[in-house]
This record gives structure tokens, sequence and C-alpha cells, in this order.
């Protein structure tokens, strides 16, 4: 067996201050001193051996196209900046972030330095055993190696998004409506608890328990039956995997793994995929849903895929079927498919609805019971032109680049932070502004690019498959006709169009995506929207950081 080599070394060393806070983390749950011991050699090796890996195809990387390798680092390096930016900001607010919830207990360090040093002869026997065993030719190592650029920056974008979802989703913001309009407290209760019961009494989530349930709890198998820290677990993988999807369309319809990566990073930034992959909601599920039926659409997966995942938006919210039929019907234009998945979808959906109902007695009526949808006449409002031109400011302003936003004194403990406010008890609608020279900068960038994509899309509308692109603006076009009725805060909605935007407009960018100043042109607005809406997680904080002194 050949000797540690240096990078051996090196991969052990830069592990420890993730398996650190890994390992602290666990401990929360973990108290035995041997299962420090246990967990500390498991997840350094694998953490040792994962680094031993990147710094083999960084090395290959820099070879073939240093270039682009350049980019990839700064632009991993701006969004771990990012990470710790919110890291140190919330350590500011005691009562929200206790950075030690990270540290290993004082009793347990020599047991977690001790697995550090059991793990390296036991990463390097490993790895002896990899290169014996020839596992690159293996399916696994496969699809790790071809997807490593969407894996890690969705790995990034999960530490972003659990960071802030076990502050923002505590059950010390004991109120719904704190931030945009959120029922987070009602899904808390819902998802982490035996309480399970809607009190709004609303039957547009038929379903939703025995879908997003199931999974908190086989989270919480690794969490020694936590279920709060699982549910925060399984909103920062949702999120993540739609920063991934994003990655794999973009990757599979332009061929240019440096550009899916700036779009998906692009994706991951903006405001709507910070907060709702990280606020306890259904919207991310549904943001997720949506993009799964697109990858399988794009993939020309059979039938039973489509119905399974179009089941699953339906089930969340009844709504959101309603993109599946515009998706399936502009891709495959196939009116006898579309009739036989319609027909499936509806044959299926009133069982699974009995199903929940069985399982989680009493939840809230069945959704052929349309009684209490006259409760909600309180977020229906009029159509005019003031609602149009706030609507469409969210939609395509808002929901990427974060403004000022409103701050609402009303019926709760908690200030209100929200986007949008309509019209209600006789106050005037209201919306979130830019206010500063950077905000207003980075939003003048930002309809620069959208331009940018609308004049590409002209000139090549004759030219390519416009496919997908007639179905993102179709959806962003159905939920805009929607919400210009529909919602107090319409940003709680824009999990349902922001992917639909920005992949809008990568497919428009995508002839410039070669071209080597559009790709530092997207690095440096990420930077820059990173900085953004990084203001927007600070006045959160600082809202409801006197309630809670």
């Amino acid at each position: 067996m050949r000797s540690p080599t240096k990078y051996s070394v090196l991969a052990w060393l830069l592990g420890i201050p993730f398996s650190y806070l890994t390992l602290g983390f666990l401990n929360n749950f973990y108290s035995s001193l041997f299962e420090i011991l246990l967990l500390a050699i498991l997840v350094h090796s694998f953490t040792s051996l994962f680094i031993h890996y990147l710094i083999g195809r960084a090395r290959l990387d820099f070879r073939s196209n240093p270039v682009e390798a350049w980019i990839a680092i700064a632009l991993f390096t701006g969004i771990a900046v990012f990470l710790g930016v919110l890291v140190n900001m919330a350590s500011r607010f005691p009562t929200q972030f206790d950075m030690t919830f990270y540290s290993v207990e004082q009793k347990a360090l020599i047991y977690f330095f001790a697995g550090l040093a059991v793990s390296f002869p036991a990463s390097h026997w490993t790895l002896a055993w990899i290169r014996q065993k020839n596992i690159r030719s293996t399916r696994l190592f496969s699809f790790v190696d071809g997807h490593l650029g969407g894996l890690l920056l969705a790995a990034l974008f999960f530490l972003v998004y659990f960071h802030l979802s076990s502050i923002f989703n505590q059950p010390i913001f004991r109120f719904d409506d704190i931030f945009f309009d959120t029922d987070s407290e009602l899904w808390r209760w819902r998802f982490a608890t035996e309480y399970y019961q809607d009190y709004y009494e609303r039957t547009v989530h038929p379903y939703v328990l025995i879908i997003v349930r199931p999974l908190v709890w086989v989270i919480s198998l690794f969490l020694k039956g936590n279920t709060l820290y699982a549910t925060f677990a399984l909103l920062a993988l949702t999120g993540a995997l739609c920063v991934y999807l994003v990655w794999y369309f973009v990757k599979e319809t332009t061929r240019g793994w440096l550009y899916a990566l700036l779009i998906a990073s692009l994706f991951g930034a903006s405001t709507s995929q910070l907060m709702f992959g990280s606020l306890i909601e259904t919207y991310g599920f549904l943001g997720a849903a949506a993009l799964i039926f697109i990858v399988l659409l794009l993939k020309d997966k059979p039938l039973y895929a489509l119905v399974i995942t179009g089941l699953a938006a339906f089930g969340i919210t009844v709504s959101n079927i309603a993109q599946t039929f515009i998706a399936h019907l502009v891709v495959k234009r196939d009116i006898k498919q579309l009739i036989k998945y319609g027909l499936i979808v509806g044959a299926l959906v009133v069982p699974l609805n009995l199903l929940s109902g069985y399982i989680y007695p009493d939840t809230h009526p069945y959704f052929w019971d349309l009684s209490p949808l006259q409760y909600e006449e309180k977020n229906v409002f009029p159509i005019n032109i003031q609602r149009a031109n706030y609507l469409a400011r969210v939609v395509f302003l808002h929901s990427v680049v974060a403004p000022e936003p409103l701050l609402l004194k009303e019926d709760i403990p908690f200030l209100k932070v929200w986007m949008f406010r309509a019209s209600m008890k006789k106050a005037p609608m209201q919306i979130a502004s830019y206010e500063t020279w950077f905000d207003s900068s980075v939003a003048f960038l930002w309809v620069v690019l959208i331009l940018l994509g609308a004049a590409l899309f002209l000139k090549n509308f004759s030219k390519q498959d416009q496919r997908f692109s007639f179905v993102f603006i179709l959806t962003i076009l159905f939920y805009f006709v929607l919400h210009l009725r529909y919602g107090r805060d319409v940003f709680l909605y824009s999990s349902n169009w922001t992917y639909a935007i920005i992949l809008t407009l990568a497919l428009a960018w995508r002839e410039l995506s070669e071209k080597r100043w559009f790709q530092i042109s997207l690095l440096a607005f990420i930077v820059l929207l990173l900085a953004n809406n990084s203001r927007l997680i600070l006045i959160m904080h600082t809202a409801s950081y006197l309630p809670l002194r």
C-alpha cells in the first residue's frame, strides 16, 4: 500500500473545520461519547476522501481550462463568503442564533479529536480500496463526476438555506404572517409536531401531509427523532434541489457547465429562493415539483413519472396542477396524451385525499367541499391599474433583487416584514421600494439583463426551439393573472414564477453563454446580488429582535 500523499494530508487538514461544525451540530442530538467518536471517524473520513477527490478534479480542470476554473472558484468563494457574512450577522442577535449550537461539547472534544486521528488511516485505506476496486467505473462515481458542479453548488446553498431556516422558523416566532404573509407557525405545527390540523380549515392543500411528513420522519431518524430540525433540513434540501435542477436544465439545454453554474447561482441567490428555500411554507415544495416536471419533460420520461409529479403538485396546492398542464401541452404537443394525463391525475386525487384524511383525521375538509372557500374572500381584491403595476414590480424585480421591505406594526407583537400589502382595513396599498443607491443600481442592472434577454429572444424567435421558453412565459402569465385578484402579499407566491423568469432568460442569453465577458458580468452581478439580498436578511433579524429581547 502506498504511503499517504501530500494531498491526503492536505485533504485531512482542510476537512477539520467542516467536520467540527458538523459534529457540533450532531452533538445536540448524539450525546454519547462513543457516538461522537464513531461519528467523527465516519464524517471526517468521508470529508477527507471527498476533498482529496476535489483536489484531483480541480487540478484537471485548471489544466484543461484555467480561466473557467478560476471563474468557478470565484463563484464558490463568493457564496461561501456570503454564508460567512450571514453567520457573523446572525451572531449579533443572540436571541435568534447561538453559535455554540455548532460547537462540540468540551467533554466530547477528546473523542472528537480521537476520531479525527483514526479517520486519517481509515480514509487512506479506503482510498486504496477504491483504487483497487476501480470505483471510477461505477454509475455512482460517474454521476457525481458528471454533475459535480451542480452538486457542489446545491450543497453550498443548502448550508445557506439551513442556516436561515434554523433561525427564522424557531418556535419563538409564534405567529403567522410575520415574514411575507407566510403561515410558518401553522406549517411548523403541521410538519414538525403531532398537531397537524389546519386551523384555517383550507381545502387547497388536499394531501400535503402525506407528501411532506414522511420525508420529515425519514430525516428525523438521523437526528434522534427531532422533527423540528428535520423539517429545517427538509426545507433546505428542497431549496438545494431546486438549485441543482436549474443547473441541470441549463447544462442539458446549453451544454455549458460554467454557464449552468452561473444561472443556478443567480437563481439560488434570488430573493424568492433565499426566503422560500428557508421559511416553513408549501411554496418551496411547489417550486421543486414544477422544476422536476420540467426536467422530466426535458428528458422525455414516461407518463407515470409525469403523473406522480403532477399528483404531488396538486396535493401540495391544487392550483399548481395548472402549470403541469401548460408544460405538458406546450412541450409534448400531444392532446391525447394530455387528456390521458389529466384523467389519470383526476382519478387518483380523490383516493389520495381520502388516504390523507384516514392517516391524519380531521386535518381539514376534503377538497371537494367548497364551503371553506368563503373564508378565502379576505385574500381576494379588485383588479386595478395600481395592483397590476405593483404586482409586475414584485414579479420581475423584487423576486430576484430584494428592495427595502415594508415594516408593518399591526395585530401581532412582531413587526411584519412584507414586500407588498394589498389594500386592507381602509389602509392604502403599499409596496417595498429601492431606497439606496446600491439596491437601485443592482435593480437597474437586473432590468438591463432582462431587456437583453428580451432582445435576444425576439432576435432568435424563429431560429431556435422555443417550447420551454413558451412554457415559462405562459406560467408567468398564468400566475400574474391569478394574483391580480388573489393575495395580500403576492411575494408569498414568488416560487411559482422565479424559476420560470430565470430559465426564460437563461435560454434567451444562451448565444452569449460562451462569451467570457458575459460570464464575468454574470459573476459580478451575482456577487452584487448576494451583497444586496443580505440586507433583507439583516432587516429580518433587526425587525424581529426587539420582541425577542
